[in-house]
């Protein structure tokens, strides 16, 4: 079932219609195997790169599509509904290029953001410790000043990309004064003493390596720092708000994906003499379905078009980020009810879908941080802050 979807200008219509017609020639006829294989498509990600989708929220002047957010997460969408690892690696790279395009200097955005954005590169996001998922605060891993630059040591955990990104945005402890003594750091894999660890081993998304990156005395050079010294912690919330949306984006994809195998399967299999769909206790269910995935949609959409209208969108991307990662555990599931037996077994992709849908719920954020983000928001609004 395709979806009905509103876009601003035709340009954006073609860049979305592309966008199907590569993921359903490419994509799907890949992700099975893959996840089966735990494979990483790096040639997938070179592919979409080069048809522009890397860098689609990115301004033209420095290589990127000069899209808006309500557009490029629509592409993310399309993308999630044929592949959720990939469509997670697109957001992971927008985040990952999100310091340096907000907060560089002239000098990083002109010499490093195009080839970043460009499509050639994939990059990751290294903020999340063992010991420190839910309160970047307490990372440990540091960076301190020497010879000019710095020296990095420490670990870095839950790295999306982990091994195979050929950039990495990271967060480190530094002795500058400022939000909890963190700072940004552009950080290459062709660095003395980076490595990464054996990748984790996940219930889901497996074709998207997760593993940690260890640090071990890495020289950091003075350019290298994104943005001002112990300003890191601010740089990498505000970065959240935009990644947050493109999770939204993808649970979404993931969960109309799992509503239309659900769809097409009630309309083929038979039960007491007709198509189950028309029996009443299914045809609810797939209505409840419908109705989560495009509310979540909507929810999405509302926080995009702040964020390019410049507005505040912090709260709502929070609120997005809670609505439609729990709309897509809840229709994956609600799609392994409704194909049966057939739904627990490997013949179709719904039990796959349930299995991604969960890591949803935690990235970027769990999914109860969502609601003390939000509910500090509501505090501070209904104060007049």
């Amino acid at each position: 079932m395709l979806v009905d979807r509103e876009l601003p200008t035709q340009e954006a219509r073609d860049l979305v219609a592309l966008t199907r017609e590569l993921a359903d020639a490419e994509l799907a006829p890949k992700a099975g195997q893959y996840e089966r294989e735990e494979r990483f498509p790096r040639e997938v990600f070179r592919l979409i790169g080069e048809a522009g989708l890397l860098g689609l929220p990115f301004g033209e002047d420095v290589g990127g599509g000069g899209q808006p957010y309500e557009v490029y997460l629509q592409v993310v969408e399309e993308l999630a509904a044929c592949w959720a690892s990939v469509a997670l690696g697109v957001s992971v790279h927008t985040l990952a290029c999100f310091p340096i395009n907000e907060f560089g200097t002239d000098a990083q955005r002109s010499e490093l953001l195009p080839d970043m954005v460009g499509g050639g590169l994939l990059g990751a996001y290294c903020l999340s410790e063992a010991h420190a998922g839910s309160d970047p605060g307490a990372m440990r891993a540091a960076a301190t000043p020497s010879d000019g630059g710095w020296l990095a040591r420490g670990e870095k955990a839950w790295v999306t990309h982990g091994g195979h990104a050929d950039f990495y945005s990271t967060f480190l402890r530094t002795p500058a004064d400022g939000e909890r003594g963190i700072s940004c750091f552009h950080l290459t894999p062709d660095l003395d003493g980076f490595s990464p660890a054996r990748p984790e081993e996940k219930m889901g998304l497996t074709g998207s390596t997760t593993a940690a990156i260890r640090l071990d005395d890495v020289p950091i050079p003075a350019d290298r720092l994104v943005g001002e010294p112990g300003r890191g912690l601010a740089i990498a919330l505000a970065a959240l708000d935009s990644g947050r949306l493109g999770v939204s984006a993808v649970a979404v994809g993931l969960a109309q994906s799992a509503l239309n195998v659900a769809i097409d399967y009630a309309r083929d299999r038979e039960a007491f003499g007709r198509p189950i769909v028309e029996h009443q206790g299914v045809a609810f269910l797939l209505a409840d379905m419908a109705a989560a995935v495009e509310s979540a949609r909507a929810t999405y959409l509302v926080a995009a078009r702040r964020k390019d209208a410049g507005k505040p969108y912090s709260r709502q991307a929070s609120i997005a980020k809670l609505v439609a990662t729990d709309a897509a555990m809840k229709v994956t599931t609600d799609a392994v009810q409704v194909l049966g037996g057939a739904g627990y077994t490997r013949e179709f992709p719904v039990e796959r879908y349930m299995r991604e849908a969960k890591v949803m719920q935690i990235f970027e954020g769990t999914n109860q941080i969502q609601r003390m983000v939000i509910g500090k928001h509501l505090a501070k609004e209904s104060a007049g802050g």
